[in-house]
Parts: C-alpha cells; sequence; structure tokens
C-alpha cells in the first residue's frame, strides 16, 4: 500500500511543478486577468495539484 502513497504523491508533485512552471511563465498582466497575483503561484497550484 506504501507504493501507492508514494505514487500519488508523486504524480502531485508533479501536477504541482507542472502548474507553477507554466503560471511563472506569464506576464503580470495575464496573472491579474486570471486573478492571481506572482506571490500567489505556489499556493494555488499546490492547491490545483491536490484537487
Amino acid at each position: 500500500m506504501w507504493i501507492a502513497s508514494l505514487v500519488t504523491a508523486l504524480r502531485t508533485w508533479t501536477r504541482y511543478r507542472a502548474t507553477v512552471r507554466q503560471l511563472s511563465q506569464l506576464d503580470n498582466r495575464t496573472l491579474r486577468d486570471i486573478g492571481l497575483d506572482r506571490s500567489e503561484i505556489e499556493s494555488r497550484a499546490w492547491l490545483s495539484a491536490q484537487g
């Protein structure tokens, strides 16, 4: 069972990093248009990855 938990954690981490990477590439105006501040990227990405 611990293997399944490890796989789930790795998938979550991978989704998190991909989301952070994508959002970080956006300029501040685009982030503002979608309702995000640059300082919120990591927390929002984490919530999204877990969801």
